[in-house]
């Protein structure tokens, strides 16, 4: 991909209660050129509607991304939980694969009581598995750890392009608003972090 691409993070106001396949030709309509399905709380599409709403985006000429869901820690102090969240980002990579999509972003992890150093090697060795299982699968599409803006949760900048450097398949996912926030300290040295999942 050589070009600059715009799109709507979920269906657009303008289709709101349609389909997502019913959707996307009204993204064209309105002069974009991408959309990201918002698996945000759910993956919301099944296997058996995935083939149309890649057609109906191949039809348009509309690039396909996903968010995976909120509920995602690579990092967590319960195994289990970790274990999930791989589930989370693969079964948000099948559909979309599914789907003709480009790409899957999340929030990787929370830091929690571990260090900045430990919570790297966590969420790579995390990250490894879920790019082989997708490699195993025949999935080819970009693995996307996103840019986070709280000081609680791992995706700075640095950590975020170490993870792309490292690992085959993975890419950065800059969320401008997000590294405003952490760069400009809009959450503040010692202010309370949010809950962590």
């Amino acid at each position: 991909m050589d070009t600059l691409l715009f799109g709507t993070s979920g269906i657009p106001h303008a289709a709101r209660g349609l389909p997502t396949q019913e959707a996307i030709p009204i993204i064209k309509e309105l002069g974009l050129s991408a959309m990201e399905l918002e698996f945000v709380h759910s993956i919301n599409i099944s296997k058996e509607k995935a083939p149309l709403v890649r057609d109906a985006a191949k039809k348009s000429n509309i690039v396909l991304t996903c968010h995976a869901p909120f509920f995602i820690n690579l990092n967590s102090l319960e195994k289990p939980k970790i274990e999930a969240s791989i589930k989370r980002i693969v079964d948000s990579a099948r559909i979309t694969s599914l789907c003709g999509g480009y790409s899957v972003t999340f929030h990787a992890a929370f830091y929690q009581k571990e260090s900045k150093e430990t919570t790297l090697r966590n969420v790579k060795a995390a990250m490894k598995t879920i790019v082989q299982k997708l490699k195993d699968e025949g999935i080819d599409l970009w693995v996307r750890p996103e840019t986070t803006g709280k000081p609680s949760q791992f995706g700075d900048m640095d950590e975020i392009l170490t993870l792309s450097e490292e690992i085959d398949q993975v890419m950065p996912c800059i969320d401008f608003s997000h590294f405003h926030a952490r760069t400009n300290g809009k959450w503040g040295e010692g202010r309370e972090a949010s809950p962590q999942p």
